[in-house]
């Protein structure tokens, strides 16, 4: 279920850009954070994020984005150094498809190793 769904056009030089931003409900602990600008169908950057509800405040899980000039993928640790992986894609409406299909397909398996790691004393 999408949630706050917002869509923003608005000009830059001379150029028409969209920025569109949205919450995807997981379940009743879990959502899917997505924004991204975009311009004649061309993704300039964005932010694909899974998080989980625990002990009283949401955590970032995974997030891929396009920071730092490169698509890539953070694993983010409570304890330790984040994790982060550059994907192979270069094209960056390849790697958002690509984020956005990994993380509704695997957000539980990170949930689970999230929590596993958490939870160690």
């Amino acid at each position: 279920m999408i949630w706050c769904e917002f869509s923003l056009l608005f000009l830059s030089g001379s150029a028409l850009k969209r920025i569109v931003e949205f919450q995807d409900i997981l379940g009743p602990e879990d959502r899917r954070r997505h924004y991204h600008v975009s311009e004649r169908g061309t993704i300039l950057e964005f932010v694909e994020q899974y998080e989980t509800f625990f002990q009283g405040k949401w955590f970032a899980v995974v997030r891929y984005d396009t920071a730092h000039g490169f698509a890539h993928k953070d694993m983010l640790r409570l304890r330790s150094k984040t994790l982060k992986i550059r994907l192979a894609e270069t094209d960056y409406n390849e790697a958002m498809t690509v984020a956005m299909k990994d993380l509704k397909a695997n957000w539980p398996k990170y949930k689970i190793e999230f929590l596993k790691k958490v939870r160690k004393p």
